[in-house]
């Protein structure tokens, strides 16, 4: 089944399919967010290279045990065609209560019906105090007012 918005995209697209992206990362569900990828997608994520929706869900399910409280910020940093390059941010903290954030970039390639089929993803983790978060909102979505990357000067 199709997944709009459809390549090639254009800044407004690109934008929409990247908020897309993170409020199903941040609903934090592995089933759900494994469904905007082909069924034998790509991806490098860090040291690990997996393909598929089978290894996306079990990669998914093993982050988000560990990453506790995760709130996630994506940002649109260029697009072209079929490919979209995007810069991030999420905190979380580990089960012994430490906080972290981490700073990432991800390139996207997209199969014509919008579905994603190679994911490459970047990413460095900073300890921070938990009275440095700037990510407040309950769980799930971030809403509409909550600043951005940019607005937050990250």
């Amino acid at each position: 089944m199709p997944r709009p918005p459809l390549p090639p995209f254009d800044a407004d697209s690109a934008a929409h399919k990247v908020r897309a992206a993170e409020d199903a990362w941040n609903g934090r569900d592995p089933q759900t967010v494994a469904l905007a990828y082909t069924p034998d997608s790509s991806w490098r994520n860090r040291s690990e290279e997996f393909s598929g929706r089978e290894q996306i869900v079990a990669f998914l399910t093993r982050k988000w045990n560990r990453e506790l409280d995760y709130r996630l910020i994506k940002e649109l940093w260029a697009a072209d065609g079929d490919r979209i390059a995007v810069r991030f941010a999420y905190e979380y903290r580990d089960d012994g209560g430490s906080w972290f954030r981490a700073y990432g970039n991800e390139n996207w390639e997209f199969a014509p019906d919008g579905l994603m089929r190679r994911r490459i993803a970047s990413i460095n983790d900073r300890p921070i105090k938990g009275s440095e978060r700037l990510m407040h909102w309950p769980a799930g979505p971030r809403p509409d007012d909550h600043p951005g990357l940019t607005e937050l000067g990250l």
